[in-house]
């Protein structure tokens, strides 16, 4: 076989089943079968093995924290590898050394060399292929540690067969309720299923149901428990713009902050961070990743704590209420699910405060979409239904039918292009441009801000 193009590996890729395509997609073992991944990674050698990982799970915030993590652990001098998904806007954003994806000639020769192994191998899906690429292209380049973010629930998803230095689960909520179930503890117990027997487990905080189901599975493992908001406090300090500053501590210095607090002598405080993304559920999401640091310098790991503050500092997460332009503001955010549109809905009112929002919005028909409407409406002026390229993405007509129905202005704008194009038209000084609803809406923008409208 000759060697393959960029363009040929993707079509290779694309031509397996690749479920987050999938309409109306339903939980069944063949589908999800740990077994044919492990047997295929056997076929590759185990790359999975050979150097450390930290493995991340959860509802919202997983890509954020294992960015956070990953940027940490950069910043100490280790040669990280991290892997996400989906990606932005170009396939290889999934593998990243460093912070830099892999590039296109790098992803081409791993997935041609992977061929002969797939071919061995029946039913193998996109996500498990891209996963052994990855896991591939992180022994290849020689990293120190990987940070692996799970796809899809935790149980049986195909990264799920690392043996890593902790798990981390980050905020469950609803989401993929047709696949992991349609209750918080349904969903919890898919998520736990990343726990391994005596390995260390960071546990977001969460919701009492959520959080019963992941104390239980711990314990049947063995795994060591670390509560973040319990073993480690954090609080928002101030916010800005460009960024926010939040305190960590531990448990045990629980009455020194408070002295310090009352306005009490002598000269601790607690550690003061700052970071890029913007948010307060950022700050979760960061007391999370310095939890995991933690154990892992426990366990050996030279991390030091200004390497901490590097690698909160410099840490790389777009799409996630990011702000392209100012005067007109425009704001783009990866939210998909009610949950998170919550989050967002605080965000704008926390940065914001006062502004009506032109709300470019595109959503998965699988999605919990009244549910986030209902959180972003109150803020909308109007609302312009669109649609990304994604087979899964609900018709706009669809949207406003629902938009009408809720009691609010909507009308169809497509393509995306001219979507942007109209609302950065009519928005004014007291409101702001908002696009979201799904990642692929929220890069299909970047994209077109990019090409068309950045000065």
């Amino acid at each position: 076989m000759s060697p393959l193009t960029y363009q040929q590996a993707l079509d290779y890729l694309y031509s397996f089943v690749d479920y987050s395509l999938t309409r109306q997609l339903r939980y069944s073992p063949e589908k999800f079968d740990l077994g044919r991944m492990k047997a295929f990674l056997d076929l590759l050698g185990n790359p999975h093995l050979q150097y450390p990982t930290v493995h991340v799970a959860g509802t919202k915030g997983k890509g954020s924290t294992a960015a956070m993590i990953a940027s940490i652990l950069q910043a100490a001098g280790y040669r990280v590898g991290f892997y996400s998904s989906p990606h932005l806007e170009d396939f290889v954003e999934r593998i990243q050394i460093n912070q830099n994806p892999i590039s296109h000639e790098v992803l081409a020769a791993l997935v041609d060399e992977v061929r002969p192994a797939v071919a061995r191998i029946e039913r193998l899906t996109t996500f498990e292929i891209t996963t052994a690429v990855a896991f591939l292209a992180f022994l290849q380049a020689g990293v120190d540690v990987a940070v692996v973010e799970v796809g899809l629930g935790g149980r049986l998803d195909a990264t799920n067969l690392v043996q890593p230095e902790v798990s981390v689960i980050t905020s469950i909520s609803y989401d993929h309720t047709k696949v992991l179930g349609e209750t918080l503890s349904q969903i919890a117990r898919e998520k736990a299923g990343i726990i391994k027997p005596s390995t260390p487990v960071v546990v977001a905080p969460q919701r009492p149901e959520a959080l019963a189901v992941i104390r239980e599975v711990a314990k049947q493992q063995g795994a060591p428990w670390v509560q973040v908001g319990d073993d480690f406090r954090y609080r928002a300090v101030s916010h800005s713009l460009d960024g926010q500053t939040f305190w960590l501590w531990k448990a045990a210095d629980q009455p020194k902050v408070d002295q310090w607090l009352e306005g009490g002598s002598g000269v601790w405080q607690p550690l003061q961070f700052e970071t890029p993304l913007l948010g307060v559920h950022q700050v979760d999401n960061a007391a999370t990743a310095f939890a995991v640091v933690e154990v892992l310098r426990t366990r050996g790991w030279e991390i030091s704590l200004e390497a901490i503050a590097q690698g909160f500092r410099q840490v790389k997460w777009p799409g996630r209420f990011e702000i392209l332009q100012r005067e007109p503001y425009l704001v783009v955010d990866s939210a998909h699910n009610q949950d998170s549109a919550l989050k967002l809905r605080l965000a704008l009112e926390d940065y914001f405060p006062g502004r009506k929002v032109w709300l470019i919005f595109g959503a998965s028909e699988d999605k919990d979409i009244e549910g986030m409407l209902r959180e972003l409406l109150p803020k909308a002026q109007m609302v312009i239904a669109t649609r990304s390229f994604h087979p899964r993405a609900i018709e706009p007509e669809a949207l406003v039918e629902l938009v009408h129905r809720l009691g609010y202005p909507a009308r169809v704008v497509v393509p995306i292009e001219e979507a942007l194009a109209y609302a950065m038209n009519r928005v004014r000084e007291n409101s702001l441009v908002l696009a979201t609803g799904s990642l692929f809406i929220a890069a299909a923008i970047r994209q077109t801000w990019r090409e068309r409208f950045r000065v």
